[in-house]
This record gives structure tokens, C-alpha cells and sequence, in this order.
């Protein structure tokens, strides 16, 4: 059986859902309780699960919103189960919730913007369309308008207290950052120069970095249709 995947509101997210998804979270690196998921319920519209023989493999929140007049598409607290299917079923999670864009801002460019703690949560932006101008990329040095959209997407996400905006990170106080939780079958996947973007980031203390990417209207009309 294929990847199944389902976005729906977060008030609609059941204790039963609540307990499967602090179990892979468990099973994984991720500090992640329930009580934490919860909170995220609260904090984020749309949740996404993706499931393979009706067993959650993977989860994510996210929210549809315009940041001053621009389209985005945020992508919040998730994690992927360690299995062979990771990649496929990262890439079904965001495909679902960019076809969601496709209806929210029919015939726009959307920004997508997530927080990660891993280099090899760039894959999010490749699958199931390839994000343009992805910031921070290696050998690229961000303009004044790309770093205040890091500022703008810090404060959105709540971690603006202490953030680099020149190496887009934000610290952590210890606490688990809320980050799309997501690591590589092997270390050939993750490119060494967006690996060295992640120097800095301390995901024990609760680091993140801050990245985020264009995902043009006639690849996201083609993904909806």
C-alpha cells in the first residue's frame, strides 16, 4: 500500500492521533511529548499525517498565510519516521500541503518557510517541486530583503529573541526547538556545503536555523492539477 497522507484542521486532531504521533517521536530523536504536541494543536491551523498500511510514518504542522501581503505556506513542529521511506514520505507530506497553496493563493509565487536543525531537512525544498531561491544556500551571500524576511519568519515562528539574521540561526534556552524533525538514510544525501550552514547549530540546546524558498505559481498550478 502507497503513502496516505491527510491534512486537516488542527481541531480536529483526536487524543488517539495526539498518542500515535508522540509514539514515533518517542521511537526517534525528537523530544517531542504530547503535552508539547498540544500546545502545537493550539498554536497552528492544519496538521498533516502521513500513514503507510494505516501506520503514522511521518506528521507536520503548518499554516496558509499572507506575512505582509505575501503568500506562505509555514511548516511547523514535524518528524519522520526512521525507515526506508523517509524520503517519500517527507515529500508527500509537502506536496499535500503545497497543493493546499494551490487553492489559498491560486496564480501566486509562495514563500515556504520552515525551521530545522538538520541539513537534511533541504530536502523539503527539492520534493515535490524545487523551491527557487532557497535562503540560505551555499556560495550565496543574502541581500538586505532576504535576511529581513528571516527576521520576519523569526518573529512568525517566535524564536526572534536571539537571532543572527547574517547566518539565519536563532539559539535555543535547552528546550526542544520545534523544528521539522527529519534526518538522512545516509550521509551521501546531504550536500557538504549545506551541511556546513549547520556548523553553528547546537540542536542540543534547542538551535535552529531558518530557511525558506520560492515555490513559483506554474509549478505549484501543475502539482494541483
Amino acid at each position: 500500500m502507497g503513502i496516505v497522507v491527510e491534512t486537516k484542521d488542527c481541531t480536529a486532531v483526536s487524543d488517539a492521533e495526539l498518542e500515535e504521533m508522540g509514539d514515533i517521536c518517542t521511537d526517534g530523536p525528537a523530544r517531542y511529548d504530547i503535552g508539547l504536541l498540544s500546545k502545537q494543536c493550539e498554536n497552528w491551523v492544519l496538521i498533516s499525517h502521513a500513514r503507510i498500511d494505516g501506520k503514522l510514518h511521518g506528521f507536520s504542522f503548518c499554516t496558509l498565510e499572507r506575512i505582509g501581503g505575501t503568500p506562505c505556506v509555514l511548516i511547523g513542529l514535524g518528524t519522520v519516521k526512521r525507515t526506508a521511506k523517509r524520503a517519500d514520505v517527507l515529500k508527500q507530506i509537502v506536496a499535500d500541503q503545497l497543493r493546499r497553496a494551490v487553492l489559498a493563493f491560486p496564480d501566486e509565487d509562495v514563500l515556504v518557510g520552515v525551521r530545522l536543525s538538520d541539513p537534511a531537512g533541504y530536502q523539503a525544498f527539492r520534493a515535490p517541486v524545487r523551491l527557487e531561491d532557497v535562503v540560505p544556500r551555499p556560495g550565496h551571500k543574502a541581500s538586505g530583503e532576504e535576511r529581513a524576511w528571516g527576521r520576519r519568519l523569526a518573529k512568525r515562528f517566535g524564536v526572534d529573541a536571539d537571532y543572527d539574521d547574517r547566518a539565519f540561526i536563532a539559539k535555543g534556552d535547552g528546550a526542544a526547538a520545534c523544528v521539522l524533525d527529519y534526518e538522512a538514510a545516509k550521509d551521501g544525501d546531504i550536500d557538504p556545503e549545506v551541511a556546513k550552514q549547520f556548523a553553528a547549530v547546537d540542536a542540543k540546546r534547542g538551535d535552529c536555523l531558518i530557511a525558506f524558498g520560492w515555490a513559483m505559481a506554474e509549478d505549484l498550478a501543475a502539482l494541483g492539477a
